[in-house]
């Protein structure tokens, strides 16, 4: 890709489905990118909203797979559940995203320089609602956009003064809604030259969550793998994956936990994982004036959270076996 930004880049087609009179229509292939909504429609007025993020590759022998897409479908169910809105079946799921990645096969690109093809499958309620209930109608979309990497350095992270989710809230859910709720911290963060914030539990504010747009981990001084675990975290599928490829594929020991925020300075390592993010290194975390940087005993190339990322990357290329249903190939006949 001559630009290898993490950006949205029009492919010619994209999957739409319509929820109508309690059940879902046929889908099909479209060249319009853009919707037509009522002003009052719910989405805009309550941000009845849930969406998906995943990648499909071509590899070295040009064959186009998808990263565990089956888990995607899964929690889109899940999420449509918390949001009061009609699932979209998953196996109509599954085969409207290999319908969509059919029709922009000559947009995607090689993944050698670690470029992909987003998918972007999300769910909106479209009919008009003026007091606060749930839509009766709904849009169901696949667009897909050729992408670079999401983050190109080192990644510097500050501890956020505001709460991105709340207890017993959706924080669990991949809802828009959430989202929002970080828009102001980030762009704060970033014009104090940050990368990203980190979220704290909105209960407590004593364990550490995620930041804005992926889950994190950390590696401990004696080697092993640890993910905070919470309610109020998403059920990430990059960060599953993670978990399985370094006790299975590396020997590392691995821990699901509350990791407190006092903990950072027992770790030598940190990262963030996503499917935007893939496994990206980070360089320092900043608790209010007090920065604690990873990665002093070892070089970035060196450690753990590299030979994790090396692993992984080459189960999505397609360039190792990985375990049994986590690649799915798009079949062309």
């Amino acid at each position: 890709m001559s630009d290898p930004s993490f950006a949205y880049r029009s492919s010619p087609y994209r999957y739409i489905a319509r929820y109508r009179d309690g059940k879902w229509e046929d889908g099909y292939l479209s060249r319009d990118e853009n919707i037509v909504l009522n002003e009052s429609a719910c989405v805009l007025q309550y941000a009845q909203n849930v969406f998906e993020g995943l990648k499909a590759r071509k590899t070295r022998e040009g064959r186009i797979i998808i990263f565990r897409p089956d888990r995607n479908a899964a929690r889109m169910r899940e999420s449509c559940e918390r949001m009061a809105m009609p699932p979209y079946p998953e196996e109509l799921f599954l085969r409207a995203v290999d319908e969509t990645v059919r029709a922009n096969a000559n947009v995607i690109p090689s993944c050698e320089d670690g470029s992909s093809f987003y998918l972007r499958p999300f769910m909106i309620g479209t009919d008009p609602v003026l007091g606060v209930k749930p839509a009766t109608e709904y849009e169901f979309r696949i667009f897909g956009s050729p992408v670079g990497r999401y983050f190109s350095r080192m990644i510097k992270l500050r501890i956020c003064d505001l709460d991105r989710v709340a207890p017993h809230g959706t924080g669990h859910v991949k809802a828009g809604l959430n989202y929002a709720m970080s828009l102001y911290a980030i762009t704060e963060a970033h014009a104090l030259g940050y990368d990203e914030n980190l979220y704290l539990d909105s209960a407590s504010r004593t364990y550490i969550e995620e930041t804005g747009g992926a889950n994190i981990f950390f590696i401990s001084r004696d080697g092993k793998l640890i993910t905070p675990r919470s309610d109020t975290i998403l059920p990430s599928i990059t960060r599953d994956s993670l978990l399985t490829v370094a006790s299975e594929y590396l020997g590392i020991r691995t821990e699901e936990r509350p990791v407190r925020i006092d903990e950072i300075p027992d770790f030598a390592e940190c990262g963030l994982c996503g499917t935007a993010a893939v496994i990206s290194p980070v360089q320092s975390i900043d608790d209010h004036g007090n920065i604690h940087t990873f990665f002093r005993e070892i070089s970035q190339e060196d450690s753990v959270t590299q030979r994790i990322k090396k692993v992984l990357t080459e189960i999505q290329e397609g360039r190792r076996p990985g375990p049994d249903g986590w690649i799915h190939e798009v079949s062309f006949t």
